[in-house]
């Protein structure tokens, strides 16, 4: 089965930094990326990167804090976050596609979710 695993998810102070990492089951997806849900609202694109050549699209709202980043022979794909806010606040989900485009991925356009994992920012 297709998998996409989350981990790396906990409770944080304003300002720190975390790591989120998804494992994929498959090595022929061409896009994983991250959104994020808070509760009550709707899920949110975080950041994706291309699996052939590393290209990265980020959100406006993570922009200068999130990077995104993959080890192709590991099946691993990462999200460091820097500077963490409250608003940060959401679940966050792992994501795959079997397409790529330049542009930020669409949530119509994803093949696979993952679990989600929580991030909690306090203040």
């Amino acid at each position: 089965q297709v998998q996409l695993i989350e981990s790396g998810g906990g409770l944080v102070q304003a300002g720190a930094s975390l790591t989120l990492s998804c494992a994929a089951s498959r090595r022929d997806f061409k896009t994983i990326g991250w959104f994020r849900q808070a509760p009550g609202k709707e899920r949110d694109f975080v950041a994706d990167i291309s699996v052939l050549d590393g290209s990265t699209n980020l959100g406006d709202s993570v922009k200068g804090r999130f990077a995104i980043s993959r080890d192709n022979a590991r099946s691993m794909v990462y999200l460091q976050m820097n500077s963490l806010k409250p608003e940060d606040t959401a679940v966050y989900y792992c994501v795959a596609a079997y397409t790529h485009q330049s542009k930020p991925l669409r949530v119509g356009e994803v093949d696979y979710w993952g679990q989600g994992t929580q991030v909690t920012v306090s203040s």
